[in-house]
């Protein structure tokens, strides 16, 4: 059976609908940079989604070829993250979304070296004949952050966010939100799929100790 990451690592995949303290480890990814309103039809972010997925793919289904990278188990492909600031600011504004800059990945394997990735981008580009130069290989460490799960439309986040916000302050804590530690989703839905009501997002903001 395929090693499903959402499954396997429960605490940083399925949060329960309340906020909760989270110590997040080194991980690496699959990394596109950008700006811009992610609904936007021809926009960056939408853009980058088919990147990801280009290069996920042939990392997951080399298997299938003659190049074998070494340590190489069956997997399911995580699932589609954002990381998400505004310039500045430390908080995220949803009613300026045009002022968005994100990094968009999804998260990589431990057998998936510096190496390998750059092998995949190359099989990527020569299968697809498509140009995958915006594509990075990302090592993000999060450390302690609080989490929840979002359940409704991405709209609606700004309540979500509220709640974890009120929890961090009881907890001694004030969000940590700087061009490095950013405002972090996991998408776990589908939207062409699934009902705004329904859709399951992981929200976790990076925090630290309220020194005043």
């Amino acid at each position: 059976m395929a090693f499903d990451f959402k499954k396997e690592y429960k605490e940083f995949y399925m949060p329960k609908n309340k906020p909760a303290l989270i110590e997040v480890p080194k991980m690496n990814y699959i990394a596109v940079c950008g700006k811009g309103d992610p609904n936007a039809e021809n926009g960056e972010y939408k853009q980058s989604i088919g990147l990801l997925y280009g290069i996920a793919f042939t990392i997951k289904m080399s298997k299938m070829g003659d190049h074998k990278i070494d340590g190489y188990f069956d997997y399911v492909v995580p699932p589609l993250e954002g990381f998400w600031k505004q310039g500045d600011k430390g908080e995220i504004d949803y009613s300026k979304k045009e002022d968005f800059e994100f990094i968009s990945c999804i998260r990589l394997p431990n057998f998936v070296t510096e190496d390998e990735f750059k092998w995949a981008v190359d099989e990527a580009e020569r299968k697809k004949k498509t140009d995958f130069s915006k594509v990075g290989f990302l090592t993000v460490e999060e450390g302690l952050c609080v989490q929840r799960m979002h359940i409704g439309s991405y709209d609606d986040e700004p309540k979500t966010v509220a709640d974890m916000k009120e929890f961090a302050g009881q907890n001694g804590y004030v969000f940590d939100i700087t061009d490095i530690r950013r405002h972090h989703e996991i998408y776990l839905s589908d939207p062409r799929k699934t009902a705004a009501e329904r859709l399951k997002t992981v929200i976790r903001i990076p925090i630290k100790l309220n020194e005043e």
